[in-house]
């Protein structure tokens, strides 16, 4: 019994078959959510007007006990390019917030494999000893270095901004590469890094990426007056809200999670013009835990 024809070639397809037999078409998959055309291909990409399709990446929330963030893909992006990670070592919490840069190839694997590399590093650093400052190097450099090993021979290297924080004991230790940023909100409220880009231009100075040269971090260890919050962001959030007690008036008197959640709103409402990440790692207020749960939008 013929259902109809295929949407790719025109050809008639009989009820029941999974793909057409003259083109190859898996037939009932989705549409493009932009053209509504059956001719998504398996990049991702709409053949027929070149729109990228949402992906499980498109919104993220993960939650510690007293950390958490959210990642969202923004109001005018086809994806989302930053990526996040939370990691816990004994009783001091880490995080690490990375932007892909749009201009390169698959920005958003560059993210995602530089967060997860230097989550890992970090937590293995730290409870081998190391202090937070070599932990945050070694992390930094194997973050480098997964994301050159993403270069495929022919085309412009992958690349990705960094920040990273390790909070526990009396200090916060920042590490940064780009223009992803750290502040500290609470008692004298402040920004923790220095953009590397140009002033004015957001030009990036320095980044992940095999095109990226000799990669140094810059670090900067931070002693709290008392408690507060440590934020790690992407330009998605403070390009919106640059100013440390903008931040602080709405992430702190929250749960790490609502406070991330209303940030990224904020920014959503401000015309979400880029991706936005936020992780709240708050500091000083009793032990960090040890178990990482991740919420996909679907399931809030």
């Amino acid at each position: 019994m013929v259902s109809g024809a295929c949407p790719t070639c025109g050809t008639l397809v009989l009820v029941g078959e999974a793909y057409c037999e003259q083109c190859g078409h898996a037939l009932g998959a989705a549409g493009c959510t932009a053209c509504g055309a059956q001719a998504v291909g398996a990049d991702g990409y709409c053949e027929n007007c070149g729109m990228l399709q949402p992906s499980g990446r498109d919104h993220v929330e993960i939650e510690l006990e007293v950390a958490a963030g959210v990642s969202d893909r923004g109001l005018r992006h086809s994806r989302n390019e930053d990526a996040m990670a939370l990691t816990v070592a004994g009783t001091v919490v880490a995080g690490v917030v990375c932007d892909g840069v749009s201009t390169s190839p698959r920005p958003e694997e560059a993210s995602q494999t530089a967060a997860d590399t230097a989550a890992a590093a970090l937590a293995k650093h730290l409870e081998e000893g190391a202090d937070p400052e070599t932990a945050t190097r070694e992390a930094v450099r194997l973050a480098a270095e997964a994301v050159v090993a993403l270069a495929l021979p022919g085309e412009d290297a992958p690349a990705c901004t960094y920040v990273s924080a390790v909070a526990g004991g009396r200090q916060v230790t920042i590490g940064w590469v780009g223009d992803s940023r750290a502040y500290w909100l609470g008692s004298g409220s402040e920004l923790l890094t220095g953009d590397d880009a140009t002033p004015g231009t957001h030009m990036l100075t320095a980044w992940l990426g095999a095109d990226a040269g000799h990669v140094m971090p810059r670090i900067r260890t931070f002693t709290p007056d008392g408690p507060g919050v440590v934020l790690l962001c992407s330009d998605g959030l403070w390009n919106c809200y640059p100013e440390p007690t903008a931040l602080a008036a709405v992430a702190l008197n929250a749960t790490p999670r609502a406070a991330a959640q209303r940030l990224t709103r904020l920014a959503l409402e401000a015309g979400g013009h880029d991706n936005i990440t936020v992780l709240v790692i708050p500091f000083g207020q009793g032990e960090q835990a040890e178990t990482t749960v991740v919420f996909p939008k679907e399931q809030q």
